[in-house]
């Protein structure tokens, strides 16, 4: 019998509000984004990841001085500890490449003397320590994963996409490699309270560390519900195998109920700004890429077409950002099992951001919880239990 005293459950707090932000408002019904007020394809067209990454942890865009001063700090941080690359060599062969970065990111406090300082300068001083490093740890799993390279340290001569790219591959990216490089880390940048970023705010409320909150939101990430999704996407996109396959797999996968991977989002009840501008840069590069790209992408436009006329309008389900991003990477080079650790160390920004405001104003996050079970049983001991 339904309990007439029972609250409104929104289930995975869908729909309720847990903070005021300045960071970043995701529109949904119109399908805008904005950083810090500015449009996301404003961001796109124009921004370098330090100047939107500043934007982010700041709240305005640098100027010339401010931007160059942010660009040194974040390059002179790019340095890993001996220990957390002798980890990384010895894991990420094997090893899921999120657990790896976990791992990685909680033994950096340990070579940080900064890493209890609570203090607002501190936390913003091991924000871009966080920032700098993830790239370079997660360029480092890449390196080990292939069997028999090794470590490239960084180039602080280097911006820090394309050093990203150096320590990946052991050389200096193309234009289009590091055009693809760049908008996918701005792009995954930030998106309000997601389920990383409130993962991260949760364990920073209780006033944990820096460190410790961010290795929360590199867990919540690894879920496929949440950073995986891309990776599923382009699974998807290579089990069709061909573009004439596309439509008869879509038919048989909707009538067989299955979730069709890049499609329909939390928040976005229409077209994802982001996923239309993976979608331009995808249409722009057809020509220059590869066979195998140009498969890929045309099969992505077929199962776009396919189901925005099935259950676009009718549904609100609609491409989001990771449908595009896995053709996108894979014209940049990067093997699929990189894009979630990808993910993770360009939202580092976000999450570091978020981190920082919610400290201003703390309240320890303690949601309340319904209890549906029994009351007042009675104890057994355990001779007269059947």
């Amino acid at each position: 019998m339904p309990d007439a005293n029972a609250p409104k459950i929104n289930k995975g707090l869908d729909g309720i509000y847990v903070s005021e932000s300045k960071i970043c408002k995701v529109d949904g019904l119109n399908g805008k984004l904005y950083y810090r007020g500015y449009p996301i394809d404003d961001i796109a067209a124009n921004c370098s990841f330090e100047e939107a990454s500043y934007l982010i942890l700041h709240g305005t865009l640098p100027n010339r001085g401010q931007l160059d001063e942010f660009s040194k700090s974040l390059s002179a941080e790019r340095d890993l500890p001996t220990l957390v690359v002798d980890v990384i060599e010895d894991t990420a062969s094997e090893k899921d490449p999120m657990h790896v970065l976990m791992s990685a990111v909680s033994l950096l406090p340990a070579f940080d003397e900064e890493a209890d300082d609570a203090g607002e300068d501190a936390n913003l001083r091991k924000s871009i320590r966080i920032i700098s490093k993830m790239s370079s740890i997660v360029a480092a799993i890449g390196r080990y994963r292939n069997e028999g390279e090794e470590y490239v340290p960084p180039d602080k001569s280097l911006d820090h996409v394309e050093n990203f790219m150096y320590m990946l591959n052991g050389k200096k990216p193309t234009k289009q490699e590091y055009d693809i490089m760049r908008i996918m880390f701005l792009l995954q940048l930030e998106h309000s309270s997601n389920a990383s970023t409130f993962s991260a705010m949760v364990t920073g409320s209780s006033l944990s560390d820096i460190y410790s909150a961010v290795t929360s939101a590199i867990g919540t990430l690894k879920g496929p519900l949440h950073g995986e999704a891309d990776e599923m996407a382009l699974k998807m996109i290579e089990a069709i195998g061909n573009p004439d396959n596309t439509e008869k797999y879509i038919e048989d996968a909707l009538a067989g109920k299955q979730r069709i991977m890049g499609f329909g989002h939390r928040i976005y009840k229409t077209y994802d700004p982001r996923a239309k501008i993976l979608k331009k840069y995808l249409l722009e590069l057809q020509e220059h890429s590869a066979e195998d790209v140009r498969k890929l992408t045309e099969i992505a436009l077929r199962a776009e077409k396919m189901m925005i006329d099935k259950l676009g309008a009718s549904h609100g389900i609609w491409p989001n950002v990771d449908f595009f991003a896995g053709p996108l990477y894979t014209a940049a080079g990067i093997q699929i099992d990189l894009f979630t650790p990808i993910f993770a160390a360009s939202r580092a920004t976000g999450w570091c951001a978020h981190l920082l405001e919610y400290w201003k104003e703390n309240k320890l996050i303690r949601p309340l919880e319904y209890y549906t079970g029994p009351l007042d049983l009675k104890y057994l001991p355990i001779g007269e239990r059947q």
